[in-house]
């Protein structure tokens, strides 16, 4: 009789864009019509500080299919090496760990450390990295010639989604985007101090004649304690004059909690053609 391979399983509380869809790879609760195998771990990967509980209800469920472990992000769990698929869909990548900013929003110093540890390249599109222009100008001309082998060898335009900071963009970095063309680069706008650096920023991207609203995006921070409709539509608009389109990321703390207003206010300012096409709408009525 043949022996069957031992393996892990990976399970995740909930499914987006970024979770991998191979046979190893599981959401929510077990719920099997077909032979499991050889279980010797169950790892329970947790991204989001709210998905936690649900951790440890699919962790006692998951218990009797084998020993579980939770990590991730939310645990704490300090990222090593990367492996295109495993934790991540196969084309997200992530290049580098680590950001030498302390944001007061941000986990990431904490868990990953204010020095970038740059790591060895894997074959993706969709680039992940904490802050990917805090690295070596080495280990960035190395990520796009990455990029630009992807895009000859699968025919798929690379994406930025993971976001790249203002304030260290520089000529060579616009000139590297301008020769590699990706669908979308992504920039933030998160405090007020972030609003220089995007001037600057759209200034080089001008200077380069380079960058639509199609491809040049834009997180804005928005539902963060203290913060008021009024502000944050300015603050939308106003990147939408640089020439970025705005993509609202609706601020969460730990329980995950946030209100119907701005839940609704965030999920219209996250769709492309319906802010264009809805400029001179009064978006401060939302909040009635």
């Amino acid at each position: 009789m043949r022996q069957q391979k031992a393996m892990t399983l990976r399970v995740f509380p909930r499914r987006t864009n970024a979770t991998p869809d191979d046979p190893q790879a599981y959401v929510g609760e077990p719920n099997f019509p077909q032979q499991l195998g050889n279980v010797i771990e169950v790892n329970i990967s947790v991204t989001f500080t709210w998905d936690l509980p649900r951790s440890e209800e699919l962790a006692a469920l998951w218990s009797k299919v084998a020993p579980v472990k939770i990590d991730g992000p939310a645990a704490g769990t300090r990222g090593e090496n990367f492996t295109p698929g495993l934790y991540l869909k196969t084309g997200y990548v992530i290049t580098s760990r680590g950001c030498p900013n302390r944001c007061w929003f941000c986990g990431v110093p904490k868990r990953e450390g204010s020095t970038v540890r740059e790591l060895p390249i894997q074959e993706g599109w969709n680039v992940l990295d904490d802050n990917l222009l805090a690295c070596s100008a080495f280990h960035i001309r190395s990520v796009f010639e990455m990029l630009k082998q992807q895009k000859i060898k699968k025919k798929i335009r690379p994406q930025f989604t993971g976001g790249l900071e203002a304030a260290k963009l520089k000529p060579w970095h616009v000139d590297l985007l301008k020769e590699l063309r990706p669908k979308q680069i992504f920039f933030a706008f998160d405090i007020p101090e972030d609003l220089h650096a995007l001037e600057e920023a759209a200034r080089l991207f001008k200077a380069a004649e380079y960058g639509t609203r199609n491809n040049l995006r834009c997180y804005v921070l928005v539902g963060y304690p203290g913060d008021i409709f009024q502000d944050t539509e300015y603050s939308l608009r106003t990147v939408m004059c640089m020439g970025f389109c705005p993509m609202a990321m609706l601020y969460r703390d730990n329980t995950g909690i946030t209100t119907l207003e701005w839940r609704r206010f965030q999920q219209l300012w996250a769709r492309p053609a319906f802010i264009y096409s809805h400029s001179s709408h009064n978006w401060t009525e939302i909040k009635k």
